[in-house]
């Protein structure tokens, strides 16, 4: 039996490896699992985020951003060097998320911009775009079960607050 991957391309840390897998020609046969069962963000779940809680977010993300851009990317192609490497794409991926929500993380960041582009051109557009479907469709997705919605809800809630 070949190398088997049981991934859930919702999750960061999963698409980092399935991309990585793929540029790399490890064969595999992915076994897609659920790790959130349907639930990643309070919108999801139809529960509305506070204004306070969106602008503390968004400030987190922005300094966060910046870190990235002084601290680990500085002048260089990539990451750790002229190459794409894990980090890269761990980093990408998590990126992504905010994107998937509608959060433009690379607008007004030319360097940011720049590395994105470098990341997905050295993966491939197309395997780029294949790994982040699921998390860029990920806001249009219908509201969860009323019946999970109500189980999970505080779980949810006392997460976020």
């Amino acid at each position: 039996m070949g190398l088997e991957l049981y991934l859930d391309l919702l999750s960061q840390p999963c698409r980092a490896i399935y991309i990585f897998a793929k540029k790399n020609r490890i064969p595999f046969e992915m076994r897609t699992v659920e790790l959130l069962k349907g639930v990643m963000f309070p919108v999801f779940l139809g529960e509305p985020v506070s204004p306070e809680m969106l602008a503390t977010t968004l400030a987190e993300l922005d300094v966060t951003l910046q870190l990235l851009e002084d601290k680990f990317l500085q002048n260089k192609a990539f990451l750790i060097g002229p190459h794409v490497s894990l980090a890269d794409l761990v980093a990408i991926t998590e990126l992504m998320h905010p994107v998937g929500a509608g959060c433009q993380v690379f607008e007004g960041r030319p360097k940011l911009a720049a590395w994105y582009r470098r990341v997905e051109a050295a993966v491939g557009e197309d395997l780029f775009r294949e790994a982040h479907e699921v998390i860029l469709k990920a806001k249009d997705s219908p509201p969860a079960d009323p019946t999970i919605k109500q189980k999970l809800m505080p779980a949810v809630l006392a997460m976020i607050r």
